[in-house]
């Protein structure tokens, strides 16, 4: 990224916020999560509203609830779930989502919760110019790998941008936010291990999301599915997406900080297309299942 050329000072940081960038694929035979934007499609267009390339790093914010203050004047972007953001101080300005924002030297940017999705993304251009770890940028929940989750203080230091293209875009239409989602999953690889007719059951009503939800997975709440085979599986590789059922038959998806490998059977995988509606859910909403063709 270049040289530094200003900080965001985090004066809040809402009720969970992250340094995210695309992830640290490739390490997984080391044990060593992927991590990562839950809602990856969302951090790719809000740096490319900046005019950053897709993969720089921004910040993930959970229930919004966040404050911070710039030391330089510099274009930032707020994308996924739809929150009031607003720049200024002392005297404050409304500003949307899904396009840039100029915020200058000294002024502070507020974001509100969201009124649907659970994750917003601010990009800032130039990126948010972190030490990388494995390549990587991203905060993982899982291993501890790379930045802390912010803190009242964090200073995130601003890449320079001279290099960068200029910005040509005004605003994007913004992607809707289901309460509902039909989520496509592709079955196995352990199906057979559960009784007939199990899949049936996963996609005959919504799931609930626990509010024990978190970017490692989404914890559902509903019918549970009942296996054919006791016992556990030796520890076998995970993907984003993979639906996994422990003992009490409730399944789990899992999101970007999910680990490396698991023992419990997986039913089936989402599409990796539907996998950002899932990261979008909060708890208390529903999201339905569906075989793919």
């Amino acid at each position: 990224m270049g040289d530094i050329r200003g900080v965001l000072e985090v004066i809040l940081p809402g009720p969970y916020a992250t340094v995210q960038d695309l992830g640290r694929p490739g390490y997984a035979h080391l044990g060593v999560p992927r991590s990562g934007a839950a809602d990856g499609p969302s951090l790719r267009l809000a740096n490319r509203l900046v005019g950053n390339p897709e993969g720089y790093a921004g910040i993930e914010l959970t229930f919004g609830g966040a404050r911070l203050r710039a030391s330089c004047g510099v274009w930032i972007a707020v994308t996924g779930a739809p929150c009031p953001v607003e720049v200024g101080g002392p005297a404050w300005r409304q500003v949307g989502m899904d396009g840039p924002i100029w915020v200058a030297a000294g002024q502070e940017i507020r974001i509100g919760m969201p009124w649907a999705g659970l994750r917003s993304y601010l990009a800032v251009r130039g990126g948010i110019a972190v030490e990388p770890v494995l390549g990587s940028r991203s905060g993982d929940s899982l291993s501890g790998l790379g930045p802390p989750p912010l803190a009242p203080g964090t200073v995130l230091p601003i890449g320079h941008s001279d290099t960068l293209p200029p910005i040509v875009v005004d605003q994007v239409p913004p992607r809707p936010m289901a309460n509902t989602p039909a989520v496509r999953v592709l079955p196995g690889p352990r199906d057979d291990w559960f009784a007939p007719g199990a899949l049936d059951d996963l996609c005959a009503r919504p799931y609930a999301v626990s509010p024990d939800s978190n970017r490692v997975g989404v914890r559902l709440r509903g019918t549970a599915l009942k296996r054919a085979r006791q016992g556990e599986l030796p520890s076998e590789g995970m993907v984003a997406g993979a639906i996994q059922v422990p003992p009490d038959g409730l399944p789990i998806v899992f999101l970007a900080d999910h680990p490396p490998t698991g023992g419990y059977p997986v039913i089936g995988v989402v599409s990796t297309a539907d996998l950002p509606a899932v990261a979008q859910l909060r708890p208390g909403d529903h999201l339905s299942f569906t075989l793919a063709p």
